[in-house]
């Protein structure tokens, strides 16, 4: 039991990516990675993003995979971890053979720990 439970557990945490991790892979020249903002929220209510990350309502992602490299590594956040549309969104993205990772603490961790944001024009 104890040996399905690590087996759980590393495949859950494999579906994640860490802050630290994101910020020095984007820094990196000719990064292959991209941030995907999947909230399902007009400008005027999400107010700011990830700073560079690309508005992709998890709602649209799927109509809209033709727009994305499968060369590319695919960084998705919704507003917090609890939350599902990061979810969503990785389970479309990994299911269309793209790579791609749902960012741990979302949106919130994000914010908490002080990284590059930028404003949304309304």
């Amino acid at each position: 039991m104890e040996k399905a439970k690590i087996d759980f557990l590393k495949t859950t945490l494999s579906l994640y990516i860490d802050h630290t991790t994101v910020l020095a892979k984007l820094q990196q020249p000719n990064s292959e990675f991209v941030i995907l903002d999947v909230r399902n929220a007009p400008a005027a209510i999400k107010k700011d993003q990830i700073k560079g990350a690309i508005a992709m309502p998890a709602k649209d992602l799927g109509s809209r995979l033709s727009e994305l490299d499968h060369r590319k590594t695919y960084v998705v956040y919704d507003w917090t971890a609890g939350t599902t549309l990061g979810k969503v969104a990785l389970l479309t993205l990994l299911s269309a053979d793209f790579k791609a990772y749902e960012l741990s603490c979302a949106l919130e961790g994000w914010k908490g720990m002080h990284l590059p944001i930028e404003a949304l024009s309304i």
